[in-house]
């Protein structure tokens, strides 16, 4: 099996994806909204996907946090809110802003799971920080850890009652970043002391069963290579300080703030200790080199897999959509009339 999450060029698999696929095996694929038309269309391209590993449980993941990332769109799918939403009802009625996270997760779940996605790229932990680039923004749940440890902890057990799986990003913190890493590599210079705060709630939910880093560079730690390609932050801060032993997705490889080729790119960050290499835009030269360039998934890696991929529906949880975005509603409304 190749450590490597791929993308899929189209609505439909083409005679080469489906042959490339069936002998790189890679751990899972991740789907874009140039994927995405129809539930049945979207169900389909799931199942092909399955059909050629000849396994019910694969891992087939998406970006879809909800506010401007959310790949599955109305009007066949609901419009979901931005994390901000729930921090700003957090200032007046943290119960309940807990409780609408919870349901609002749920409710996604519920559409991710009905057409065979087994994982989502949320929940996001960067705490927000005044003057640092949007990329972040209102994605965050908040500016203070224990606030977005709540919150995001809310989204895992929404997520959870559905069967899908979420991932806690960017680790080691993604907040601090003064540029948008799809375009170049932000270097954070805070010290120690300052970062302690921005590991703290993927510390708290260090038990999520996948999570992601981030393509930032940290001086305090790694001066010389962005935290997805750093053996100190992987194995030091990730796997040490932050105790996190999920399975480890990197980012987006072809994000400009990396460097070198994708499969050199790719090498780099499985020999750091990621285990999952993420590689997005379907492009077949890139995945073919990444399989070239890369070992087996195996040991840990695979372990830890199979752990993702055993998060399957709560016992006796009967969510009903409708009724879960209701209760969300209602309880966002609460705050808009308090405040």
């Amino acid at each position: 099996m190749t450590p490597a999450i791929f993308g899929l060029s189209g609505l439909v698999l083409s005679a080469d994806e489906r042959a490339f696929f069936r002998e790189a095996d890679p751990a899972g694929y991740i789907i874009f909204g140039r994927n995405v038309e129809s539930r049945e269309q979207l169900r389909a391209l799931t199942d092909s996907l399955r059909a050629i590993h000849g396994r019910d449980r694969l891992l087939i993941s998406i970006d879809q946090e909800g506010g401007r990332v959310q790949r599955m769109k109305p009007p066949v799918w609901p419009q979901y809110p931005a994390g901000v939403v729930f921090d700003r009802l957090f200032d007046l009625a943290p119960a309940s802003a807990i409780e609408a996270a919870r349901a609002n997760a749920e409710a996604l779940g519920i559409d991710l799971a009905e057409v065979g996605i087994t994982c989502t790229h949320a929940p996001v932990l960067d705490v927000r920080r005044e003057g640092a680039h949007d990329v972040i923004g209102d994605r965050a749940l908040g500016h203070e850890p224990l606030r977005v440890a709540a919150l995001g902890r809310a989204v895992l057990d929404g997520l959870a009652r559905a069967g899908v799986a979420g991932t806690i990003k960017h680790m080691p913190g993604h907040g601090r970043s003064a540029c948008d890493t799809h375009k170049e590599l932000p270097t954070v210079t805070e010290g120690e002391d300052e970062l302690e705060a921005d590991i703290a709630p993927f510390r708290a939910l260090a038990d999520a069963p996948t999570g992601m880093t981030g393509h930032l560079k940290f001086t305090a730690w790694d001066s010389e290579h962005p935290a997805t390609q750093s053996p100190f932050i992987v194995n030091e801060i990730i796997r040490g300080r932050i105790g996190f032993d999920g399975l480890l997705f990197t980012d987006d490889l072809d994000m400009e703030a990396l460097s070198g080729t994708v499969p050199e790119r790719a090498e780099k960050a499985i020999a750091a200790g990621c285990d999952l290499a993420l590689n997005c835009w379907a492009k077949m030269a890139d995945m073919t080199g990444i399989c070239e360039r890369l070992p087996a998934l195996s040991g840990k890696g695979l372990e830890r897999l199979a752990r993702a991929l055993a998060v399957t529906r709560l016992d006796g949880a009967d969510g009903d959509q409708a009724e879960l975005i209701a209760k969300r509603d209602a309880l966002l409304a609460l705050g808009e009339a308090a405040a």
